[in-house]
């Protein structure tokens, strides 16, 4: 008899066996020639070779359906197991980026949205530029998690330079964890709606997710990460370069930015607009310029774009 030990990583025991080991149950009744011991993280299998196969690959699509989902139950743990494995992105084919909280599905909703999906098929660097409300940040950790969730990287990583608008940080009660939270907040907010909390606690717990800003950088290389640089028209010179130059194996690097809301001094260049006259034409790095059409926020947000842009211009 041959013995086979799966283990499960990224993925919670108690969710993915369902209460009660329900899932699990469910799993060994349909491979009864089987034995199938759970352990905390751990399967132990053992049978003949042939079978062994076979219950991995469906375990896999089983592995696979949760990741994309966020649930798992009878009927898709009988519909999977009683059908072919299927393509590892069959999910392309709807647009749909991560099925997040409660199955929701997340999508690009807009021309230039959409841009930067295909962008980053073909390109391991991406400027997102565009006024706020127009959904670059939200996209873009869109395309991390679902980086992160076929595992094409090994973590993902959030960073905003620290510069305050018209606000003291220092003056804030609390750590500095308890001071950058808030300002980190938009990017909370989007990893929210795609991980359920307790899996995003966990990610962030072991430093499979991590948020941080733009000066805890230095001096690292960021290999094997989806790395977002959000707010960007606020880095200096020195950040931007330090930062672009993080870049290791088999890394994406998405950088967003509005060089319409820069708060840094008066006379200080941001690096955004640098980077972007400097790194023009080189290959591997593309630009997506996005603007009020696609805008998903409140109506208004769209006419408030409009306003203050023929304001600048008088």
């Amino acid at each position: 008899m041959n013995e086979r030990i799966i283990e499960l990583e990224q993925v919670s025991p108690n969710e993915f066996f369902g209460p009660h080991n329900s899932n699990i149950e469910l799993i060994k009744k349909s491979f009864p020639k089987l034995k199938i011991v759970a352990r905390g993280n751990k399967l132990r299998i053992y049978g003949e070779s042939v079978m062994l196969d076979e219950f991995e690959k469906k375990f896999n699509s089983l592995v696979n359906y949760f990741h994309r989902y966020n649930r798992l139950d009878d009927n898709s743990i009988e519909r999977i197991l009683s059908t072919e494995v299927q393509h590892k992105n069959s999910r392309d084919s709807d647009g749909v980026l991560v099925h997040g909280v409660s199955g929701r599905m997340i999508k690009a909703q807009s021309v230039n949205q959409r841009k930067m999906v295909d962008i980053m098929k073909t390109n391991d660097m991406m400027f997102a530029i565009g006024p706020a409300g127009t959904g670059k940040t939200y996209t873009a950790v869109a395309l991390a998690v679902k980086a992160l969730k076929e595992r094409e990287v090994r973590r993902i990583i959030l960073t905003r330079p620290a510069v305050e608008s018209g606000e003291n940080l220092g003056f804030l009660p609390g750590d500095l964890k308890e001071k950058l939270d808030p300002y980190m907040q938009p990017l909370y907010d989007a990893l929210r709606d795609m991980i359920p909390y307790e899996k995003l606690e966990s990610f962030i717990e072991k430093g499979t997710i991590q948020i941080a800003p733009l000066a805890f950088m230095r001096g690292r290389t960021l290999d094997s990460a989806f790395v977002i640089l959000d707010e960007a028209q606020n880095t200096t010179h020195n950040q931007m370069k330090m930062f672009l130059t993080r870049m290791g194996k088999n890394a994406k690097f998405i950088i967003t930015g509005d060089p319409g809301q820069i708060d840094l001094p008066r006379r200080q260049i941001s690096g955004l607009k640098e980077a972007l006259l400097a790194l023009k034409g080189l290959k591997g790095v593309g630009f997506v310029h996005l603007d009020e059409k696609d805008v998903i926020r409140h109506k208004l947000v769209k006419q408030i774009i409009n306003a203050y842009k023929n304001i600048e211009t008088d």
